[in-house]
């Protein structure tokens, strides 16, 4: 008797997940083989000893969500961030250009023109950052071999290719692997630091630097965070809805009634990224303009003083910047009004509030209170490594937007293996079911 093979089995209950799950891992490794290909031209050595004290500036941040490759300056050094900020943009523009927005209605169509025009200005910013990075690099003395022209040029292009090559990666993972592919390439940049990051934590242990019930404390309050972190982004509003009767073909439907689901954190980890890149940003102009005696690099080197980590102006902006790109973000994503509008379109009301505009104004309400909890619940897990290092200055790496980045997506990468597998059990059933004679109409 023929035997059947484990793997035949387990394709044959879970479809191709093994398939995915295996071009996944390829894919992450050939990702991880391209940050260790340095760009010719930069001592390497010089380099990293650059960065060494730059953890909290926004070299330190780019380097962090690169996985490494910014201190190595190596082909995928500038990630997939000037195509997040390219999508961005294009976000924004078409909210606020007529054209665009009727782009964004007309579909598929739509919307592979919005894509191709996103591609086309990840280009445009790839090579503008890839100029910039080589410029802020020749700034420091010795890190480049030979400063000019050329080099940029050379520099511009590498970096350019390199990110779109990570965009194309990232896109081929969505199709044939599993979970969105730019945010499992983020994740596993971030990721990639925790060794060396938990390294040097046990190194500061052994030297008698920290003390076991700290490094204990810290770890238990990275579970009470993820705890937190999950049950945060899982909280919903459920809004009931209420449909009335409806004729369809010669029958009439009865009424029904379902749910509206808000999440309690609505933009997700866009704030934190921007008001970090925002509070950064002059400690590291100030970083990148050395011993320059000029008056306006003293003026940058005053401001990242009064900006630094643990000072209070610091803290202040931080929390508002990112309570204001919740609401700013959150109001681009969600529309009240055009939510009511379908709603009133579909015969469905929400009980106690008339359709159209009341209605819109009441969810209005309950998306500005959802974002101010949302809000406030950012601004405390981005602050809790402020807080570690201002008090024992303890490397809190995975906290605040990395930690929120790795838990989110994470999460996101396990619900696209459940959907996948309760859609290969289902599509099993219909099979099972039209073999036995075609049971299901």
């Amino acid at each position: 008797m023929a035997t059947l093979n484990p793997a035949a089995k387990i394709g044959g209950k879970y479809g191709d997940l093994a398939k995915r799950l295996w071009f996944l891992l390829g894919a992450m490794i050939v990702y991880r083989i391209g940050t260790h290909i340095p760009v010719p031209g930069v001592n390497a050595a010089l380099l990293e000893e650059m960065f060494r004290g730059s953890e909290g500036g926004l070299l330190g941040m780019m380097n962090l969500f690169s996985g490494g490759a910014m201190q190595r300056f190596s082909i995928l050094t500038l990630g997939v961030m000037p195509y997040i900020t390219a999508s961005i943009i294009m976000q924004l523009c078409t909210a606020m250009v007529p054209t665009l927005e009727a782009l964004k209605k007309e579909g598929e169509a739509g919307r592979r023109k919005i894509t191709q025009y996103t591609r086309y200005l990840t280009v445009l910013l790839a090579f503008i950052q890839g100029m910039g990075v080589a410029v802020a690099f020749e700034a420091s003395p010795g890190v480049v071999l030979e400063p000019g022209f050329a080099f940029r040029m050379m520099c511009g292009i590498t970096l350019v290719t390199g990110t779109m090559f990570l965009m194309w990666l990232g896109e081929q993972i969505t199709e044939r692997g599993l979970g969105n592919g730019i945010s499992l390439i983020i994740c596993a940049g971030i990721v990639a630091g925790l060794p060396s990051a938990i390294g040097l934590t046990l190194e500061n242990v052994n030297t008698g630097a920290f003390s076991i019930p700290l490094v204990i404390g810290v770890v238990l309050l990275v579970v009470v965070v993820t705890g937190a972190v999950v049950f945060f982004e899982r909280a919903q509003r459920k809004v009931l809805v209420q449909y009335a009767k409806r004729q369809v073909g010669n029958r009439i439907a009865p009424a029904q009634s379902s749910y509206l689901p808000f999440k309690l954190n609505m933009a997700g980890v866009i704030p934190a990224i921007f008001a970090s890149a925002i509070i950064m940003f002059p400690a590291t102009m100030a970083q990148l303009a050395g011993s320059s005696e000029t008056k306006f690099s003293f003026f940058l080197k005053d401001v990242a003083a009064m900006l630094g980590m643990g000072q209070p102006l610091h803290e202040i902006l931080f929390a508002a910047a990112i309570i204001f790109f919740c609401f700013f973000y959150t109001a681009l994503q969600y529309n009240p009004k055009d939510t009511a509008d379908n709603l009133k379109k579909s015969s469905a009301l929400i009980p106690g509030y008339r359709p159209g505009e009341h209605t819109a104004k009441y969810l209005e309400k309950i998306m500005m209170r959802l974002t101010l909890l949302g809000s406030i619940y950012l601004v405390v897990v981005c602050f809790i490594p402020n807080f570690l290092i201002a008090w024992k200055n303890v490397p809190f790496y995975f906290g605040g937007t990395s930690l929120l980045i790795v838990v989110i997506v994470t999460m996101d990468f396990m619900t696209q293996v459940q959907a996948y597998l309760m859609s290969q059990q289902y599509e099993s059933l219909l099979k099972k079911a039209n073999f036995k004679g075609g049971a299901l109409r």
